[in-house]
């Protein structure tokens, strides 16, 4: 899918070697996709590449910050950082830290999810069961 972003129209031509990858806006931004999983967004014409344990420590390296927003006058950071401007000049380097972020949106895709201790409602998650008992 082209973009109506210039930024985002570029980013997706350097990954076009690397496959399909689309671009679906998002909250002022866009989601990049691969095989149905996000594993890049783009805010202000900056990319963010999903992060993890992994290769987060190669996000830290380069100097790179993650993605932040402000909620309820809380700065909230994401699991997504920004990618080195250098990538924009060398489309494997470009290749080589889509896959590790796509690798890490895999990680927590397959990651076990947290068990919720109560419904919804407030409720203890067997209290339909208790009422009838």
């Amino acid at each position: 899918m082209r973009a109506d972003s210039d930024f985002v129209a570029n980013v997706l031509d350097l990954l076009a070697p690397w496959g399909v990858v689309s671009a679906r806006r998002m909250f002022g931004g866009y989601g990049l996709y691969r095989q149905g999983l996000t594993f890049a967004i783009v805010a202000d014409d900056a990319l963010y590449l999903k992060a993890d344990g992994i290769n987060k420590p190669d996000f830290e390296r380069a100097g790179m910050e993650p993605f932040t927003y402000e909620a309820r006058n809380k700065r909230i950071a994401l699991s997504y950082w920004e990618a080195p401007s250098e990538l924009f000049d060398d489309p494997d380097a470009m290749i080589a830290w889509a896959r590790r972020a796509f690798d890490a949106a895999l990680r927590a895709k397959a990651a076990p999810k947290r068990r919720k201790t109560k419904e919804k409602s407030g409720r203890p998650p067997h209290y339909q069961e208790l009422i009838w008992r």
